[in-house]
């Protein structure tokens, strides 16, 4: 019924009502898709519960529109309640990404069940033993970051003493082959960085305002989208 065994996060949008200059997360999501992106992530720190249950169902319906619920997985960022509540209104959500401080996994996988994508944050402090040592049991992909510092998620990629740790093309080569599971990077990604990023052997990058905030919503998913799918290993 849900994604987890076609998940494909090759090209991986988030998207919230703070990122897209006002207009509906929905079109955002419809133009991504129909330019090539693989998985889509609602993500919003000031939505309520209900605003991302509406937020969700805006996303599933642009996706439902393009015929392609089958090939574009759809997640919710965090929300366990999220997802449940959309899935009880029929809302197609494939599951959830988590962050450390999120609930945790093992929850995650047992209220969402088997078929569903569970995603991680990588930890930012001792990143590499960590995705050699973690349980992954549970989950699906670990997202890590940021390759450049952004303003959409300034938190992200900071250690214990509030600095931003950014990671270069050489560690995310390695972080790619420690991994036991997928890894998605993004983190201030345009498509400038897609041609080197797609050769260090991730299995795709995330981008947020290079999307979500850009004039061309279409030109520039299909931009990113084609330099990865040509530049890829």
């Amino acid at each position: 019924m849900y994604n987890r065994k076609t998940l494909d996060i090759s090209a991986y949008l988030v998207v919230g009502p703070e990122n897209t200059n006002g207009r509906p997360v929905k079109d955002i999501v419809f133009a991504a898709v129909k330019s090539g992106f693989t998985i889509v992530q609602v993500r919003s720190k000031v939505a309520s519960a209900r605003e991302m249950i509406a937020l969700t169902r805006d996303a599933a319906d642009a996706i439902r529109e393009l015929g392609l619920c089958q090939k574009c997985s759809l997640v919710v960022d965090d929300r366990l309640d999220v997802v449940l509540a959309s899935r009880e209104e029929g809302i197609k959500v494939d599951g959830i990404h988590v962050g450390q401080s999120d609930i945790p996994v093992e929850i995650c996988r047992k209220y969402l069940g088997e078929d569903s994508i569970v995603g991680l944050s990588a930890q930012t402090e001792e990143l590499f033993d960590y995705v050699k040592k973690a349980d992954t049991s549970c989950i699906d992909y670990f997202g890590a970051g940021p390759l450049h510092p952004t303003q959409t998620k300034p938190d992200c990629g900071k250690d214990s003493t509030g600095k931003i740790i950014t990671r270069d093309f050489e560690e995310i080569e390695k972080l790619a082959k420690v991994s036991p599971i997928p890894v998605v990077v993004g983190g201030g990604v345009k498509a400038a960085d897609i041609p080197q990023l797609a050769k260090t052997g991730i299995a795709g990058f995330f981008v947020v305002s290079a999307v979500a905030g850009a004039d061309d919503v279409e030109a520039a998913s299909r931009e990113l989208c084609e330099l990865w799918f040509k530049n890829a290993k």
